[in-house]
């Protein structure tokens, strides 16, 4: 067992095996579900919560563990993480955040509510349209944020593109900075969306 869980790829492959044992056992337990618009609605659904599950989880791990404990790592340690973990942590980052906002977009296009929730449910009364959409402009600005500041800024401060050391140093501040933004908007981005969920 150990050498089966000491491979991501076999691990990652065994619990999309389970997910997919377990929506079966749900599928066959129910007499089956109608391949319709609630079902692709839950299935995008799940795959945005996927994605946004991996994005959140690598902001958080950014803002909690590796930016406070950077100054505490030996300099001569420190191209471990600037080489190999962070540009790793970056990739799947980025795309995570790209993945959370499509699907949620198609989600809220299956859902029919994709424009009340754009226009913060203003004429079309409010609710859970303004709570989602709330969640929806935040999620969106946040991946802004990813893509047009934090990526190309951590490119520099990681020497993946060239530029002398001041500029080296400006992109880590403006790439920290943006990620802290994006740490506060977490919790009032998922607040929202949950809210949306569950209280309207």
């Amino acid at each position: 067992m150990g050498n089966f869980l000491s491979s991501l790829p076999k691990t990652i492959h065994a619990s999309a095996i389970l997910a997919i044992i377990l929506f079966l056992f749900l599928f066959f337990g129910n007499g089956g579900f109608d391949f319709d618009l609630i079902f692709w609605s839950w299935l995008f659904r799940y795959f945005h919560v996927l994605a946004g599950v991996m994005w959140i989880g690598l902001l958080w791990y950014f803002n909690f563990v590796q930016i406070p404990n950077m100054p505490k790592i030996p300099d001569e340690q420190k191209p471990a993480i600037g080489k190999v973990i962070a540009p790793a942590a970056l990739f799947w980052f980025r795309w995570a955040a790209l993945a959370t906002i499509v699907t949620g977009l198609i989600v809220a296009y299956l859902s029919g509510y994709v424009h009340q929730a754009m226009t913060l449910g203003i004429g079309t009364g409010g609710g859970k349209y303004t709570a989602i959409g709330i969640g929806m402009w935040l999620g969106l600005i946040m991946a802004f944020n990813v893509w047009f500041v934090i990526w190309p800024n951590q490119k520099k401060a990681l020497g993946i593109v060239e530029c002398d050391s001041d500029q080296k140093a400006k992109a880590a501040r403006t790439a920290m900075l943006f990620s802290r933004a994006n740490t506060l908007l977490s919790l009032p981005m998922l607040l929202t969306m949950v809210a949306a969920q569950n209280l309207y």
